[in-house]
């Protein structure tokens, strides 16, 4: 990997106002054997300038911050497939899911996509929107120097 973090668009100009005016971007990574892989970024201090607390039970006590923007890349993400799904009420009937047929096709619409590609559920059409990086991400600094945000 090119940056030792990673953000999407939408989320750099907060992670440029954490670097400059909180003291950072604060990594949790999970702890949590069930969503081992994920993370969550915070600003490294809270309005008052103290540490920030724990985002969620699911990560270790202590995050790694990040001051330089130069290590932190950006990436675009594109909208590369959409397709209507089959949804089923939940066992406990409480909540909807996806058929088995439409997850079989999500996963391979996934697949297809490549690397870092990922869905969301557009529930006003009841589409599964594949979404994938636009090209390599850029530095944090090089994306700030861009649009000068």
């Amino acid at each position: 990997m090119k940056f030792e973090h990673e953000c999407n668009v939408v989320n750099a100009p907060k992670f440029w106002d954490w670097i400059v005016n909180r003291g950072g971007v604060a990594r949790w990574p999970s702890v949590n054997l069930a969503n081992l892989g994920a993370s969550w970024s915070t600003p490294a201090k809270d309005t008052t300038g103290a540490p920030t607390t724990k985002p969620t039970w699911q990560v270790g006590n202590t995050p790694t911050i990040f001051t330089d923007p130069a290590k932190i890349g950006v990436y675009v993400d594109v909208e590369v497939n959409r397709f209507r799904v089959g949804i089923r009420r939940g066992s406990q009937g409480y909540t909807f899911k996806c058929t088995d047929g439409g997850s079989r096709k999500i996963r391979a619409a996934i697949e297809t996509a490549g690397e870092g590609a990922y869905h969301v559920f557009d529930y006003d059409t009841q589409e599964a929107v594949i979404m994938a990086p636009k090209g390599e991400p850029i530095s944090l600094a090089e994306w700030h120097k861009r649009e000068g945000v």
